[in-house]
């Protein structure tokens, strides 16, 4: 029988926090082992992933709507209805008593009885399920490929069917990862010897240096790469923005919106930690989490700062980088949770934040110096359309080219940008641009 300190509790518990509060707070895991609490993450995401989907089959075998279920049962169903559906390692009946356990536990004895019968009449269908069949086009999308209808209208409308169903699909996938090797702790040979020893399988980037491909990140955790700052975590595609800055050892750079703080740490280590970083945010909390992971990789010219960025009063720097806070849309796969809670308000929000933020980044900008736009979204108004709206305004930058930096594949805007998609390019979303102070 299952208890109240299991991976599928916990889960069950943090979806339901989820579906109230639209946050995730994987500390409530903190007591479990780390294999347990790595199938935390695995199932919330995963269910989240297949959220529409999962619920369109439950609320066909159920007299009861999904939206009549209260959040504890309707999280039992999706857990055991997933394991069911996704998880080869699971036989069903086992999937089904461990849910009618929770359901027992959790809301008694006819609740049990009511999962019970869900799931068994499922499995009695499992090799003929329903498919969505709904005459709204963009619901029959949404419910099929999980996705919110706002972003469905949206990606259809700007791709096509096909590719925007490519890329739902790419979404929906379990994600690689990417790890970079920390230069400040040890040497690139070193990490690739490290990784064979430990039986770690990984694809060396063509792309940049210093960036392997791997299936997973639990034995860079189980074996401490990380907390002992040999390498990091960090999509190929998010390490493009510290790339076209290039930032040279000596120079100050400011790293805007910098937590948790991968950037900063990429480029104290392309400086040789010589010279100065400052690290703003606005959150405290991160902050710290970023000063202890720069002691980890031994990052040690970065400097932290608390503050809006809107805000700021500081010196010229020679480079600046902003990694402007965005919807995510180029992420949905490692953080499947943001599809659920973005809206379009959100995203007309974003972009008038952004808008502040690249403001005040390029006031910090000395002559000569550059200024590096980023984001992890793929959508226009907050990349391309952001920079094309600033450079109205803005007549003492220019665009440069990013052909020395990127491989072709990725460059866009004859050159003049950055854009990866999940569907295209195997990693996460991500845009950015490189521009130079003239006057």
């Amino acid at each position: 029988m299952d208890t109240e300190q299991t991976a599928r509790s916990v889960s069950i518990e943090l979806l339901e926090i989820f579906d109230d509060k639209k946050s995730l707070n994987y500390s409530l895991a903190n007591d479990l082992e780390p294999r347990e609490r790595a199938q935390v993450r695995e199932y919330v995401q995963n269910i989240l992933r297949k959220r529409s989907y999962l619920d369109f089959i439950i609320g066909e075998y159920s007299s009861i709507t999904i939206d009549e279920m209260k959040p504890v049962l309707k999280n039992i169903l999706r857990l055991g209805l997933y394991e069911m559906l996704f998880m080869d390692g699971t036989p069903d009946y086992a999937a089904i008593n461990e849910a009618v356990e929770l359901a027992k536990l959790r809301l008694g004895s006819k609740a049990g009885d009511l999962v019970n019968a869900i799931l068994r009449n499922i499995q009695r269908d499992i090799d003929n399920l329903p498919k969505p069949a709904f005459e709204d086009r963009t619901k029959l999308i949404a419910t099929t490929f999980s996705h919110p209808e706002w972003m469905v209208k949206r990606w259809v409308k700007r791709f096509g069917e096909r590719e925007a169903f490519q890329l739902m699909q790419s979404n929906n996938q379990r994600p690689f990862y990417y790890v970079r090797v920390n230069n400040l702790r040890t040497k690139t040979e070193n990490f690739k010897l490290r990784m064979e020893k430990l039986d770690i399988p990984f694809d060396e980037s063509e792309w940049l240096p210093g960036y392997y491909k791997v299936d997973s990140v639990a034995p860079f955790i189980e074996k401490d790469l990380l907390k002992k700052g040999i390498c990091l975590v960090q999509d190929i595609a998010a390490g493009f923005a510290p790339t076209i800055l290039e930032p040279e050892p000596g120079e100050t750079i400011y790293d805007l919106c910098a937590a948790p703080g991968t950037k900063s740490i990429v480029m104290s280590d392309m400086m040789n930690a010589e010279g100065s970083i400052i690290a703003v945010d606005i959150s405290a909390q991160r902050l710290e989490l970023l000063a202890e992971s720069a002691m980890d990789y031994r990052a040690e010219n970065i400097k932290i700062r608390q503050d809006d960025v809107r805000d700021l009063n500081l010196k010229l720097a020679d480079g600046v980088l902003l990694d402007a806070p965005c919807t995510g849309t180029g992420v949905l796969s490692k953080r499947a949770d943001l599809r659920w809670k973005r809206t379009e308000e959100e995203l007309e929000n974003s972009v008038k934040l952004q808008e502040e933020l690249l403001d005040e980044a390029a006031n910090h900008v000395k002559r000569g110096g550059r200024l590096v736009y980023s984001t992890c979204s793929i959508e226009p108004e907050e990349n391309w359309e952001q920079i094309q709206k600033f450079l109205e305004k803005y007549d003492n930058f220019e665009l440069e080219k990013l052909d020395e930096f990127l491989p072709e594949e990725v460059l866009v805007e004859d050159g003049y940008a950055y854009q990866t998609l999940p569907h295209i390019h195997g990693c996460d979303g991500h845009f950015g641009v490189r521009l130079k102070r003239v006057k």
